[in-house]
């Protein structure tokens, strides 16, 4: 599966952000955090067709592992709108800058 569309156009609004070809992920030593476009067609797809990135956010446990935390889904058509959107959730998930670094 490569990467979206959508998501390559998200690449320019998160410079820190990896492309691994299915997803985008920041990472640090205490945070993992992954853009990855939904796929299924029948999963929450309005009429006109936007698709709908999750953002997923995992925090470092002690043992060193990445464990998953919460998710947000975003159906938004601007795609500077949507990296905005993107950008204030997972600020306000982790408490840190994303453009910098997580």
């Amino acid at each position: 599966m490569a990467t979206s569309d959508r998501l390559k156009m998200l690449i320019d609004y998160f410079p820190t952000a990896i492309n691994t070809g299915q997803c985008l992920v920041f990472i640090s030593e205490d945070w993992r955090v992954e853009l990855r476009e939904q796929n299924n067609p029948s999963f929450g797809q309005n009429s006109k067709n936007v698709p709908i990135i999750r953002v997923r956010v995992f925090k470092k446990a002690l043992n060193g592992e990445f464990v998953p935390g919460h998710y947000e889904d975003f159906q938004i058509e601007p795609v500077g709108e949507l990296a905005s959107q993107i950008e204030r959730y997972i600020q306000n998930a982790i408490g840190r800058n994303i453009r910098e670094n997580v």
